[in-house]
């Protein structure tokens, strides 16, 4: 059996967390990364005076009523992409501090069409990390936490990494994680128990990374940690993508 561990992991803004989707810029699934809201008003980078790899603030692609009262608003950048880092102090991810190093933490997130281009919103992996060590930062130790995690959200603000530090857990991504170049649609529209509209796993996803025994929905749901059976074949695909 594969013994390294692929996950799946939805980040960035989305209805409930900045009441948008991310931008998707073209049919070849050119997009931008647009990070959460940091509700706090702890980090100075703001969506004012962020930019995206496309040269716009990411003001710019909240609607215009809204882009004033955004461009004030501080940014909860996580994962970040520039040493690789991801934190999260919360139950759901407690998990993630077991993976080995070597597997994937593959992040997906919500995208629609944005200014001219049209396509309804759908989820979409946007990068991932190829992991070099995940633990507690209590366990990792401050010294090594604030050497290799300075970037990180939870850890370059020192009143927020003393409130997280117990629960929290830190994932570094090794060099070859990346942030794609172009995002890769891994959901279909199906519908939930009530019969409501419901974003759930693509059957071109299922064959490659099953189907979670039957919890296929994947609009807002825990990490999905992918059978070992699967593991392999869910590596090759995420690497091969660009």
């Amino acid at each position: 059996m594969y013994a390294l561990s692929v996950v799946l992991l939805r980040v960035g803004v989305d209805s409930g967390s900045g009441g948008i989707q991310g931008p998707l810029l073209s049919n070849v699934f050119d997009f931008d990364y647009v990070p959460i809201p940091d509700y706090t008003d702890t980090d100075p980078r703001k969506y004012g005076t962020e930019r995206g790899r496309f040269g716009r603030t990411l003001a710019e692609y909240f609607p215009s009523p809204r882009q004033e009262k955004m461009a004030k608003q501080s940014i909860h950048y996580d994962p970040e992409f520039s040493t690789f880092t991801y934190g999260d102090p919360t139950s759901p991810k407690a998990r993630l501090r077991r993976l080995e190093p070597g597997s994937l933490l593959v992040f997906y997130c919500g995208l629609e069409g944005w200014n001219k281009y049209h396509s309804d919103p759908a989820l979409y992996i946007m990068g991932y990390f190829e992991v070099s060590r995940a633990g507690l930062a209590r366990q990792i130790g401050d010294d090594l936490v604030h050497r290799e995690f300075s970037k990180n959200f939870h850890v370059r603000h020192p009143s927020i990494y003393s409130e997280d530090r117990g629960a929290l857990v830190l994932v570094k991504g090794g060099r070859s994680s990346r942030l794609l170049n172009r995002a890769f649609c891994i959901s279909e529209m199906g519908v939930d128990r009530k019969g409501k509209p419901l974003k759930i796993l693509s059957h071109k996803m299922r064959r490659i990374v099953g189907d979670f025994g039957g919890r296929v929905s994947v609009q807002r749901s825990p990490p999905r940690w992918v059978w070992p059976e699967f593991s392999k074949g869910a590596m090759d695909f995420v690497r091969s993508l660009d």
